[in-house]
């Protein structure tokens, strides 16, 4: 907002009618005014107390400016947002052409340099007009620059004012047009004129002046209505610019409708300008012949986040905008901040890569577009830097949009944040919540190669201590596993062995791995702690959130809060610094190393296979997909940077995404998360390549798990006497077929070398004996007969060969003399029985023996 003229002369008129010509300038050279002119009778003493209560002076101070935004292209900060309060580029003397100085002298105040900053002249004039109804001349009505400057600044202070009701009052105060207010802006006149040079007053009112169409100060109208800088206006487009500041509202040149009534007042100016000698017949003569069509190029500000044109940025510049109140170099108070924030000036370097950016949006679009008619599609990504907290990515399919148009790819919702940052409630993460069990699993000193019993069945959990009611829950495909390790339960997304992970763990202790992550609800609610919320069904969190809570594990264990704001320089080029990086070790780092081994396997053998670029980096990741199949997630990270990729129903009735068909590549949104992300991940590692992580401990990844010995052939006592020492629980898993004497230990489920929790039940096997048969004696038998007396012992005749000869007398030759295992030993029935028969008298085959 800011000072138009209305009605210009009836104060002045009102002035002169209430202290009269000669009392007004008596009280003018008392209050130190030289008058350009000489009056008789001169006196004061009478009307001096009219000002005694107004102050001495009042300082220009800062004007609302814009706020410009940068962020990182090609190694290079580049701007791209501008937002403001007002539309305003503060300019220095040597910024603005002569042609705006001259002009504005011109047609506003053509003794400004003369007068002491009330010109009695002017006054005289203006007040000998309105009296006799006359209209003003070239240089206006009684008000000196530096009055209006006054006004002006007045204004300016009432909109800094952060209270809307208190604000309005101020606005309304500044612009009162009464006699008392017309007394004080010439006492606050002269003490600007005391405290300040006059170059120095031109300039601030040429930076502070309302030219129409929401824009402010020279530079910013120049911009806006000419395109181009206000050092480079030539005479007409400097008269056609000062031509607007009495009557913004209907001489500005946001319209050819308002052109008749700019050109009147340009005319004036351009005469006046040739008057007073700043331009010479012929320039006059040329500017008045020119058509103001001829040299307006309307430009529409660049101002806000909607206005943004690099590509999947605009959201990104909404949440800048709303962490304002936090940027603690900006004051010490959210008030303080927002006040700063409104007068502007100052070069915001964002934590924002718009060539990731660019690729991200571009991904969306084409594997998840907004425009989808069948389901209310929402899709983002964000990157968030491991170790510094910094949003490197913060994109999403729809384009931002604060006006409710029925367009159903336009929205103001930035589905990555929370509420109060973007509008949305957040997402349930699906199974991609499971590492914060798996993380509280190693922390009480379990295993990543411990095996569970995945087996489903009902699990009773316990929160606080206090035991949970009866949960059964599913796996995605109906799988019915039994044990596994963690690391294939993990990379295979095996809901019933985190369930039966989670059964030896305390849902409180897992719900505290997740806060110390930074994991909140996006409505700012407390987090769930029954037995389901381990799935990641029962708390709706922001993509941002999950995002920076995995690069939190990729940096082993170092939590940093989400920043936007590296650096802050003000319009004096003085840095005030960014956001303050908020890190702290969450999980310790062999923990996080534990933790990213078993979560590595995603790629090759578990959920996320296909999902890499296959550029060698290495990278941990979950996939998550909510019961109703309405959300679905893919959360990757190396060491430098963490990645999440969420698709889901935004609004309106939930839809299962494996039931609609992908745009492109044939397959259901579900089933394309995986070339989603690679398209994602294979630019992004590009610029952020990570390391290898970390080699995890062996001592970590065993954890306290003990290894099942080989307890076949051994006894039942013995086998629980093993069982014992191991701090394992025998159970009696029954008989089974064995060669094995009845009563032996045959087998152990677990297997042997499968490595459990202590505590844990091994179920053993033992033999019935009904898998053995003893050997019979068929000594001095022949071949044929002894296959039958084998067979009827209940071995197969089949298995019974010759196997070698021993030296005959010639009359036993081809008969039996020893069989292998010997007679009356007791083997498997599947077992070979070796015969060794009488040959000739040098132990060979005599031939003929059947």
């Amino acid at each position: 907002m800011s000072a138009q003229k209305s009605k210009p002369t009836s104060v002045i008129g009102a002035l002169f009618g209430f202290v009269g010509f000669s009392v007004l300038a008596g009280l003018l050279v008392t209050i130190g005014v030289t008058p350009a002119i000489a009056v008789a009778g001169m006196t004061a003493s009478s009307t001096i107390g009219v000002f005694e209560s107004i102050p001495e002076y009042i300082e220009i101070g800062k004007l609302q400016q814009r706020n410009t935004l940068y962020a990182n292209q090609g190694g290079q900060p580049v701007p791209f947002a501008t937002l403001y309060s007002e539309n305003r580029v503060e300019l220095k003397w040597d910024q603005v052409s002569q042609s705006l100085k001259d002009a504005v002298v011109a047609g506003e105040d053509r003794r400004f340099y003369e007068h002491g900053g009330v010109d009695v002249t002017s006054l005289v004039r203006a007040g000998v007009g309105s009296l006799g109804g006359g209209e003003l001349g070239a240089s206006g009505g009684g008000s000196t620059l530096t009055m209006q400057l006054v006004r002006n600044i007045r204004i300016a202070q009432s909109q800094l004012i952060a209270d809307p009701d208190e604000k309005e009052a101020a606005y309304k105060d500044a612009i009162k047009t009464t006699i008392d207010r017309k007394l004080e802006e010439m006492k606050f006149a002269i003490g600007l004129e005391k405290k300040y040079t006059k170059d120095e007053i031109l300039l601030a009112y040429l930076n502070i002046a309302y030219f129409g169409d929401q824009t402010y100060g020279v530079q910013a109208a120049s911009q806006h209505y000419f395109n181009k800088n206000a050092s480079d206006l030539n005479t007409q487009e400097a008269a056609s610019l000062i031509a607007i500041v009495q009557y913004p509202d209907t001489r500005n040149l946001s319209t050819p409708e308002k052109y008749e009534g700019n050109k009147a007042r340009r005319d004036v100016i351009l005469k006046s300008m040739y008057a007073e000698g700043f331009i010479d017949k012929p320039t006059e003569e040329a500017s008045l012949a020119s058509d103001i069509a001829s040299y307006v190029v309307l430009t529409a500000p660049t101002q806000g986040c909607a206005a943004v044109t690099a590509p999947g940025a605009q959201y990104f510049c909404d949440y800048v905008k709303k962490n304002i109140k936090n940027l603690a170099v900006l004051g010490s108070t959210e008030e303080e901040r927002l006040a700063n924030w409104n007068t502007g000036g100052l070069n915001v370097y964002t934590t924002l890569d718009l060539d990731l950016t660019a690729n991200a949006k571009g991904q969306l679009d084409q594997w998840a577009p907004a425009s989808e008619t069948r389901v209310r599609l929402g899709s983002v990504v964000n990157s968030v830097e491991a170790g510094t907290g910094r949003i490197i990515v913060m994109t999403q399919n729809t384009t931002f949009s604060e006006l409710d148009t029925g367009d159903r790819t336009q929205t103001s919702v930035n589905f990555s944040t929370d509420r109060d940052y973007g509008g949305s409630t957040g997402f349930q993460p699906g199974s991609t919540f499971k590492p914060f069990t798996l993380i509280d699993w190693i922390e009480q000193g379990h295993g990543i190669t411990e095996s569970v019993d995945a087996t489903p069945r009902t699990f009773y959990l316990k929160a606080g201590g206090e035991r949970q009611g009866g949960w059964a829950p599913k796996n995605d495909a109906g799988e019915k596993p039994g044990q596994m390790a963690v690391t294939t339960a993990t990379a295979q997304s095996v809901n019933t062995a985190y369930a039966a992970m989670a059964s030896k763990l305390d849902l409180n202790d897992i719900r505290g791995v997740a806060q110390r992550l930074g994991v909140h609800r996006a409505d700012g609610g407390e987090l769930s702690n029954f037995s389901s919320s381990i799935l990641g069904t029962a708390d709706e969190i922001a993509p941002l959130t999950m995002a920076t809570a995995y690069a939190a594990i990729a940096a082993g264990g170092k939590y940093c809060a989400p920043i936007v704001v590296d650096n802050i320089v003000n319009d004096d080029g003085v840095a005030l610094g960014g956001q303050p990086q908020e890190c702290s070790q969450a999980v310790e780092p062999e923990v996080a190393a534990a933790a990213a081994k078993a979560m590595s396997g995603l790629w090759s053998n578990g959920t996320g296979r296909g999902a890499l670029p296959g550029d060698g980096f290495e990278e941990i990741g979950k996939t998550g997909t909510t019961d109703k199949k309405e959300s679905i997630w893919i959360i990757g990270a190396t060491t430098k940077l963490a990645t999440a990729v969420w698709q889901g129903n935004w609004t309106g009735p939930k839809v299962n995404l494996r039931q609609i068909g992908s745009p492109i590549k044939g397959g259901n949104y579900a089933a394309t998360r995986a070339q989603l992300f690679k398209a994602v991940q294979t630019v992004n590692n590009t610029k952020y390549p990570g390391t290898d992580f970390p080699e995890a401990n062996s001592r970590i990844v065993r954890g306290s798990g003990v290894s099942i010995p080989e307890l076949s052939g051994s006894s039942v006592s013995a086998a629980q006497t093993m069982l014992k020492g191991l701090k394992l629980v025998y159970a009696d898993g029954g008989t089974q077929p064995s060669a094995l004497p009845a009563g032996q230990v045959v087998a152990s489920d677990p297997v042997a070398g499968t490595v459990l929790s202590k505590g844990a039940t091994v179920r053993v096997f033992t033999s019935d004996g009904s898998g053995a048969a003893a050997v019979p004696d068929v000594t001095g038998q022949s071949i044929a007969n002894s296959k039958t007396a084998i067979a009827a012992a209940g071995f197969s005749a089949d298995k019974v060969a010759v196997t070698g000869f021993a030296a005959g007398d010639g009359k036993n030759q081809c008969r039996v003399t020893a069989t292998d295992p010997a007679a009356g030993t007791s083997v498997a029935k599947d077992s070979a029985i070796g015969l060794t028969l009488y040959g000739n008298p040098q132990g060979a085959d005599p031939g003929g023996c059947k």
